[in-house]
């Protein structure tokens, strides 16, 4: 299964060429089970968000729901890995006028985070304009083959200073035993973070956001990368192994657990 709609209709090859040829727009991309999405409002406000920032003009959560709906009705599909990208569309913007918006809605098969410890290799990198889901992915894929080709499996960003900034695609958490640190930075923040994040102050679990060394990723330390796929236990980082606290799965879970999906529909 892999379908692209366009404004709730089956995209045609003029819908698409201009996103395939020009790098331009924004995108969240979620999993879809049994109809329902974990953290839908946090999406949709995510693409209001930055289509305000990018093109000058918002972008109605009624009008991405029923985009959302055509193609899940039209494949019958409860299980998926949906994308959803605004680009502005070609031509529909004068000298300085804000230009009208097209919403591209992809479905997948449907995706889950690997089961295996993650061995990070770290660079110093930083996204251009790393508040916002944008369409300029290329160097995030370019610095994980780079961390491949040196034995690891991801890339971690880490600033000038040696302070974590993300993953490629990822928000990363480290855990001590007691606390669950955020690392402060200039970061896309992701939703599967911020429900975590509301998931254990319902559980009660203390947690703080500053900025963290890298030199502070080794055991006694415990890490985890998670975004919309879910999360994943990271093993190491340049090859010094980090704690894998057999309590920090289940507390996750838990702390999801208090998050209810939100259907399509």
């Amino acid at each position: 299964m892999n379908v692209v709609f366009c404004n709730g209709l089956p995209a045609t090859v003029e819908d698409l060429a201009a996103p395939a040829l020009r790098n331009d727009g924004h995108f969240t991309t979620f999993q879809l089970r049994g109809g329902a999405v974990l953290g839908l409002a946090l999406h949709l406000q995510r693409l209001d968000t930055a289509t305000r920032a990018l093109f000058g003009v918002g972008l109605d959560a009624a009008r991405v729901r029923k985009a959302l709906s055509a193609p899940l009705a039209a494949t019958a599909t409860r299980d998926a890995t949906v994308r959803i990208t605004v680009v502005p569309r070609a031509g529909s913007a004068g000298e300085g006028a804000a230009p009208e918006v097209d919403v591209l809605v992809s479905l997948a098969p449907p995706a889950e985070p690997g089961t295996a410890p993650l061995r990070l290799q770290s660079f110093v990198f930083q996204r251009d304009t790393p508040a916002i889901k944008h369409a300029g992915t290329f160097p995030l894929f370019q610095h994980q083959r780079l961390a491949r080709r040196a034995g690891a499996d991801d890339a971690l960003f880490v600033d000038a200073s040696g302070h974590v900034i993300e993953g490629t695609v990822w928000n990363l958490g480290l855990w001590d035993g007691h606390t669950l640190t955020w690392p402060q930075a200039d970061a896309l923040r992701g939703t599967r973070e911020r429900l975590l994040q509301a998931g254990l102050s319902a559980l009660g679990v203390p947690q703080r956001i500053r900025p963290a060394a890298l030199a502070e990723l080794a055991a006694p330390i415990a890490a985890f990368a998670c975004n919309s796929r879910g999360q994943q236990r990271i093993g190491s980082v340049d090859g010094r192994p980090l704690s894998l606290a057999p309590e920090l799965d289940g507390l996750l879970a838990q702390a999801l657990a208090t998050q209810p999906a939100e259907p399509v529909d």
